[in-house]
């Protein structure tokens, strides 16, 4: 199997850009800036929540994802990972993100998820829960609770997790130095990939089950591959 091509297979696309000129210490208030946004996705993971409900009952009679709902709830989270890539699951930015559902190809980070034409009616019972479990465990220890996974934006300017150290870590870095490593940068995108992938298959947009695998890097075209895939439940395999 191509490693690239498994590392870019899953419908979940999740990328990010290193500004090289991040500034030393711009990460001291980004909590501060970065609040407008948590409470405008306070208020957006409500009604994506909700809708997420609906779009699980309409699965349930049709398996199909209602796609007004579908691309309202990936705007969502695309919006929660540009604040996030900005604040403290990146720090890859200091471009102030866009108030926005869109996918805005001038911001350094984006999010997109592609539409599936059917789902599992079965699957949707228990996917987001049961077949989720070794997922849960893992997104524990990345965000330090369920962070994305339950859909708050509470991950992005707080965590105790792997990731939130990770980022820490480039902080100093980039208050002592001025550079933000590469290396860790790509490490920390890997985790965060790893958790968005698991968030758009609990939020039942997708019956491919997520890979136990770690792709590093800005973008899914770049990533490393790690590990092996993991199983595809309902959903497609990754090719051969």
């Amino acid at each position: 199997m191509d490693s690239q091509v498994a590392a870019s297979s899953y419908p979940a696309s999740l990328t990010g850009s290193l500004d090289p000129g991040v500034s030393r210490w711009l990460w001291l208030v980004k909590w501060l800036l970065a609040i407008p946004h948590v409470v405008a996705l306070a208020a957006l993971w409500i009604a994506a929540g909700v809708l997420t409900f609906v779009a699980g009952l309409v699965i349930l009679v049709t398996g199909r994802y209602p796609r007004p709902i579908f691309d309202f709830n990936v705007g969502v989270m695309r919006w929660s990972w540009r604040v996030a890539f900005y604040a403290y699951a990146a720090l890859g930015t200091d471009r102030y993100p866009p108030f926005s559902l869109r996918s805005d190809p001038t911001y350094p980070a984006d999010f997109a998820v592609e539409y599936p034409e059917h789902l599992s009616r079965g699957l949707v019972l228990i996917k987001w829960w049961l077949l989720a479990i070794p997922q849960y465990l893992v997104v524990v220890v990345l965000t330090g609770g369920f962070g994305v996974v339950l859909g708050g934006p509470g991950h992005i300017i707080t965590g105790s997790g792997l990731i939130a150290l990770l980022v820490l870590i480039a902080a100093v870095a980039l208050l002592s130095s001025g550079t933000y490593p590469r290396p860790l940068f790509d490490l920390t995108m890997g985790l965060d990939r790893w958790c968005y992938r698991v968030l758009a298959y609990t939020a039942l947009m997708t019956d491919q089950y997520p890979p136990f695998r770690l792709d590093c890097g800005g973008t899914e075209s770049s990533a490393t591959v790690h590990a092996t895939a993991g199983p595809a439940r309902g959903g497609r395999a990754a090719p051969a």
